[in-house]
């Protein structure tokens, strides 16, 4: 634990089960280490690599903690497990995914772990709603904003807000 608080956004994305409430277990049990001060609107989106699989809700939350890295990377990893996630290929299906997109200013690469988020830059289902909750939060590599970094994605489509007025399996 380190002693002050450190301003974090998480990304959380699910495409099994029913989604929307795989992201509020997620944020449920994320809310029982941090303070979570703020949630984007969760966005339905296409999936990205694999794409021969459901479409994915995405969310990002603003969260606060003393917390270090590699402990917030544990308890995410440990939250992925109790829900269900079974660890697989990269861009598999999955219930519940936890990505550290940010940890305050600070840049850190190591063999488990690389903040901020290696593809943070390129994802607009990762920047819109990072955009819509702190346009201004900085990325420490790039010294843009997530307003910045959004306006250079081009590839923008299959992002939606999601409407979450029909019930899922």
């Amino acid at each position: 634990m380190i002693s002050d608080t450190i301003t974090v956004y998480l990304g959380l994305g699910s495409n099994l089960g029913n989604r929307q409430e795989n992201l509020d277990t997620a944020l449920e049990f994320l809310s029982q280490r941090m303070q979570i001060r703020k949630v984007s609107s969760v966005y339905e989106t296409e999936p990205v690599g694999n794409t021969k699989q459901p479409r994915f809700l995405n969310l990002v939350c603003r969260v606060n903690t003393r917390l270090t890295p590699e402990e917030i990377l544990s308890l995410a990893k440990g939250i992925e497990l109790k829900m269900g996630r079974v660890p697989g290929k990269r861009n598999a299906p999955r219930l519940i995914d936890i990505d550290i997109l940010l940890y305050g200013d600070r840049v850190i690469k190591t063999r488990n772990l690389k903040i901020p988020h290696p593809r943070l830059t390129e994802r607009a289902f990762v920047l819109i709603p990072l955009a819509e909750i702190a346009p201004d939060a900085v990325h420490p590599v790039t010294g843009k904003t997530a307003r910045e970094l959004l306006k250079e994605v081009t590839e923008t489509q299959g992002v939606f807000k999601w409407e979450n007025d029909k019930p899922e399996e």
